[in-house]
């Protein structure tokens, strides 16, 4: 169910810092007084189709994703990239910190606290979005700990104990988690939501486990405009927003636009022919 409107536009309380090349970096406040950094592109079509909540993986700021942010902005979105204190930088050092890179990041991506924390950053960009394009669309996207995020969001079962509140139209999730430390078997059977997944042949697994297990959320989810993406040759800091594969970034960026296509025309069928890219659709 969409819950419009669950957290007061008074408890939003925003600043304009700056901006700059059609980015506008803004201070909300969530509903626990702290303070949520976010970027803003606005849509560069004369009318907003909708909004767009970008979500970045462990260590990521506001500051980055900016190929998606333009994507959505030329699409027709408000895109806003959020970043997430208790799971940004800082965070991610801390838990780095005498653990090392690998343990440190998966204390991270299974911290309750830290997605909790996140969910009212995302409540808080989502109002404020709200405020400033009034159309009926509305697209969470995610990438590796923010696909967690949105799949979390849409109603996929935890380890964790911590729920979503599906409060978004559609979702989008890159890199997104299989079966293991933060998901059980089948945990996104009862997503009815439109998921568009995007991973590659070389997005591993943080544990090593293969690119493959990240097809294990669209196999377990019921059909309904769900889509599977796999590019070639793609790894998982080919999505992070880091320049590391414009190709990469490229047949994304082309992806998400055909299949919010598809979903607004009410035909999900894949039309998608690139080089590259292998796309299922149920």
């Amino acid at each position: 169910m969409n819950r419009r409107g669950l957290f007061p536009a008074a408890v939003i309380l925003f600043l304009v810092a700056r901006t700059v090349l059609g980015q506008e970096t803004h201070s909300l406040t969530r509903r626990d007084s702290k303070p949520v950094p976010v970027v803003a592109y606005p849509s560069k079509n004369a009318s907003c189709r909708g909004i767009a909540i970008i979500s970045p993986g462990a260590g990521g700021s506001e500051t980055g994703y900016e190929y998606l942010g333009e994507a959505m902005s030329s699409l027709g979105y408000l895109s806003v990239v959020v970043g997430h204190q208790e799971s940004g930088r800082r965070a991610l050092r801390k838990h780095v910190h005498g653990n090392g890179l690998r343990d440190g990041l998966e204390d991270l991506i299974t911290d309750p606290a830290a997605y909790r924390g996140r969910f009212m950053d995302i409540a808080a960009a989502r109002e404020w979005a709200r405020s400033r394009c009034a159309a009926a669309e509305s697209i969470l996207i995610g990438h590796s700990m923010g696909a967690a995020t949105a799949m979390i969001e849409a109603g996929a079962r935890n380890n964790l104990g911590v729920n979503g509140s599906d409060a978004f139209g559609a979702y989008i999730a890159l890199s997104p988690q299989g079966a293991g430390s933060i998901f059980p078997q089948n945990a996104w059977a009862n997503i009815k939501r439109p998921v568009l997944s995007i991973t590659g042949t070389r997005d591993n697994e943080l544990g090593g486990a293969s690119w493959e297990t990240r097809t294990e959320p669209f196999m377990a989810m019921p059909p309904g405009c769900k889509w599977l993406a796999v590019i070639d040759g793609a790894s998982h800091m080919s999505f992070a927003g880091r320049g590391m594969s414009r190709h990469a970034e490229a047949l994304a960026k082309e992806v998400i636009g055909n299949y919010l296509d598809a979903l607004r025309h009410g035909d999900c069928r894949a039309s998608m022919k690139s080089n590259g890219i292998h796309i299922q659709t149920k």
